[in-house]
């Protein structure tokens, strides 16, 4: 892309800044002398002399050896401006209601000599009038003493919570923010560096959907209503009350892995087709690959969406393409356990017919799995290395994409075009087919009437109402459709149904996150070492290797894979025991190696609100969650870390020279590992965990009792109403789940298109070329 201003960064670095300067006037000056105290104490200037001495010397020396940028980066404040403002406006626009109210509660408290007395204790005593300092008035030392007790005390669960979110705030502030050439001068330290624009792996493909796509966030009111009809649709206009009536046999809320599968089927059968998208439409020339504003425009909730008890950090895409567009390529086939388990234990037949196991080909193929793979990441070569020598199994992961494929920065969507999400096939497919894809643009509610009596279902769904987020056009849209399709995620399809008056007991409920924990281990850099490269470089996930519990019997309790970490995340799930600490790990970042644990969770939370996720994990999630740490730990160092840890707030972490540390202490170290809950729990130690997969909050039942849908994706509350997403799998998957969703989404779109044919509305299937559609008529080799 050059240097150039990136146009997916101007939304975040140009167009808000009245929306920031309006937010900053919420925040008392007082408020604001706090919290530029807090973030100087998490992110401190320290000198060459304070640093050398806090260190042994070892920092003078790496300022002798190494450039003006090391230097900077250790004397850089976290206090500097615009850090403490930016902290505050991306606290309001993106922390949850209670946290902002806990968090400013505290700034408040701490800007009063008696508030600061209170929660600092003797620390802010002084030996000159008033005697009592503020928070700001400490030194910086008595500062960073109080933090750390704040972090270890059990009963100041809601002192310890706003500051955990100071921190994570200050730190992904001070690492995702970039200047308007897309630099951050923190970078150039810690050895990081975003590429430049990368070649293409094959033809570009321009704007693949351009002749289906209406983008509503450029649009206008009248401009919106042109676009419909010139793209086939018949609209009505309801001047008096601000409504298009828009008709289509299907409108499906949605365009990722379900409701981009759903969209192709139907529109290939001869149906017309009209996705919903509320996030924007990008291709690879749009990407940028710089992590804050990726995140803030490709994610729900610009990537920085917890739960409520801030023990799971949760990630999901919110684009043209969902999750497909962000994801990490994993396409690995739904375990033919949990497909007996699927089948057998919940009685859900599909899972274990050959129509699933076809639908499993069809998928693999539309997107090109392989599962070759021309070179290993840094990652990968650490987990393939260590397992080797250990002596454990290991597994090549297939992906949808090409076997050269070495893109590090797919989670802020491919660059190279090459990682085939739904925007790249299964809905080029269906605006090929005619289908209509407003991006942009919000389902707010699903319209009901009375269903004809002696049907099954009392209720009977006509289509969705929709508003553009374009604050510019001011007119409701309204679908009028034969069936409505909801595939907007496990985390958006409940408050849709339950807000639009749904009231079947498992809509929102049994969620699962397939929770994951981390281990990390340092390599330093060696000419003659194998394992070269850097962290945030190459193919994401190529690699798995499956903890297994049993040898008669094997049961794996956990899968081991590789994440993407920029650098600002590598910072929110870092602990934080001090400035320095803080700052010599984050110097470590380029060549520190991450391994992540992955179990398929019996515990379970639930979504019924917006934004609003309740989770926690059961004690053999926990105990699986231990066992692939201890065997992610076991792998690093017999990979050669010289340092290995996890991210528990305490910053567990051992010294191992190279590998050469001893059994016993490996033992002793590996007796220390275990799975705590978050920083809201009344413990010392705490964790974050992370989640990228969200599944089964509108389960498949054989009844209403049992489930949210049946096994065709129909609400068992209105006819009609199908869901198409993660959120129908019964239980969670264990593995990603990208071809279990695509899989079930296509199984479920087959029906519908059956369910249509007999409402009398069977259409002929479209001329295609190369195109993957409906099961019945593809011969798969």
């Amino acid at each position: 892309m050059g240097r150039e201003c990136h146009p997916a960064l101007k939304g975040i670095i140009r167009g808000d800044r009245e929306k920031k300067k309006l937010f900053r006037g919420s925040f008392s000056s007082r408020e604001m002398e706090a919290l530029a105290a807090i973030c100087e104490t998490v992110f401190p200037p320290l000198s060459g002399a304070a640093a050398a001495g806090a260190a042994g010397g070892e920092f003078e020396g790496r300022i002798d050896r190494e450039d003006e940028a090391v230097r900077f980066f250790y004397e850089s404040s976290g206090s500097q401006a615009p850090v403490p403002q930016e902290v505050a406006e991306l606290l309001g626009r993106r922390g949850l209601l209670a946290a902002v109210i806990v968090v400013r509660v505290v700034l408040l408290v701490l800007s009063t000599r008696l508030g600061t007395l209170l929660l600092c204790g003797s620390l802010c005593v002084g030996g000159r009038w008033p005697y009592v300092n503020t928070f700001s008035s400490m030194g910086s030392d008595q500062r960073e003493k109080v933090l750390r007790g704040w972090l270890k005390h059990r009963f100041l669960t809601p002192i310890r919570s706003a500051f955990v979110y100071l921190k994570v705030m200050c730190l992904y502030v001070l690492f995702s923010r970039v200047d308007e050439k897309g630099e951050n001068p923190l970078w150039k330290a810690i050895g990081y560096q975003v590429d430049e624009e990368q070649e293409m792996s094959k033809p570009d493909q321009g704007r693949p959907l351009e002749k289906g796509i209406i983008e509503t966030n450029y649009s206008t009111d009248l401009g919106l209503l042109q676009s419909l009809k010139q793209k086939g649709l018949e609209v009505t206009q309801d001047s008096k009350n601000k409504i298009y009536r828009i008709k289509c046999d299907a409108v499906i809320v949605g365009s990722g892995c379900g409701g981009g599968v759903a969209a192709a089927v139907l529109a290939g059968c001869g149906y017309k087709v009209v996705v919903l998208e509320k996030g924007n439409y990008y291709t690879h020339k749009d990407y940028s690959s710089l992590e804050g504003p990726s995140m803030d425009q490709l994610y729900e909730s610009g990537g920085i969406l917890p739960s409520c008890t801030a023990n799971v950090l949760i990630l999901a895409g919110s684009t043209v393409g969902g999750g497909s567009a962000v994801n990490w390529s994993a396409s690995i086939r739904t375990p033919h356990a949990v497909l007996q388990d699927w089948a057998e234990k919940h009685g859900m037949e599909l899972f274990g017919s050959k129509e699933y196991a076809s639908a499993m080909d069809i998928v693999c193929k539309r997107i090109g799995v392989t599962d070759r793979c021309v070179e290993q990441s840094f990652q990968n070569k650490v987990l393939q290395e260590g397992c080797e020598k250990l002596g454990l199994e290991i597994n090549a992961v297939p992906r949808n994409s090409s076997e050269d494929h070495y893109c590090g920065s797919c989670g802020y969507g491919c660059r190279r075009g090459d990682k085939q999400g739904t925007d790249y096939t299964w809905l080029v497919d269906a605006v090929n087919c005619g289908a209509v894809i407003l991006s942009g643009c919000k389902a707010e509610q699903l319209v009901f009437e009375k269903n004809a009596p002696g049907r099954a279902r009392r209720k009977k769904c006509t289509g969705v109402r929709a508003k553009s987020m374009n604050s510019d056009i001011e007119n409701v849209l309204q679908f009028e459709a034969k069936v409505t399709v909801s595939a907007c995620g496990a985390l958006l399809t409940p408050p849709l149904l339950i807000s639009s008056g749904l009231k079947n007991k498992h809509i929102g409920r049994n969620l699962h996150l397939h929770p994951v924990a981390m281990a990390w281990g340092h390599f330093p850099q060696d000419s003659s070492s194998q394992l070269s490269g850097t962290s945030y470089q190459g193919g994401i996930i190529t690699l798995i290797h499956k903890v297994v519990e049993g040898n008669s019997n094997p049961n794996v309790q956990a899968i081991i894979e590789t994440p993407l970490l920029g650098p600002a995340t590598f910072t929110v799930l870092c602990p934080w025991e001090s400035g320095l600490d803080i700052k010599d790990r984050l110097a470590k970042y380029a060549r520190t190696a991450h391994l992540l644990t992955i179990v398929r969770d019996r515990g379970h939370g639930e979504v019924t609100r917006e934004g609003i996720i309740n989770y926690k994990m059961d004690s053999v999630d926990k105990e699986n969650i231990r066992a692939g740490l201890r065997q992610s730990l076991r792998i690093l160092i017999a990979a050669g870390a010289d340092e290995v840890g996890t991210h528990r707030s305490d910053g567990l972490r051992m010294k191992c020279r190279g590998g050469t540390a001893s059994e016993y202490q490996v033992e002793e170290f590996l007796d220390r590992v275990s799975a705590e809950d978050g920083p809201l729990a009344m413990d010392e130690k705490w964790t974050f965990y992370t989640s990228a997969h969200q599944m089964g909050s509108c389960r498949m039942g054989i009844n209403e009792k049992e489930g949210a849908v049946d096994e065709n994706g129909e609400s068992w509350e209105a006819e009609g109403l199908f869901v198409c997403d993660a959120s129908v799998l019964p239980t969670a998957v264990g593995v990603n789940p990208m071809i279990t969703i695509e899989s079930t989404a296509y199984c479920i779109a087959n029906r519908i298109a059956e369910y249509l044919s007999k409402q009398g509305l069977l259409k002929s299937p479209k001329t295609r070329s190369d195109i993957l559609m409906n099961g019945k008529q593809l011969n798969v080799s």
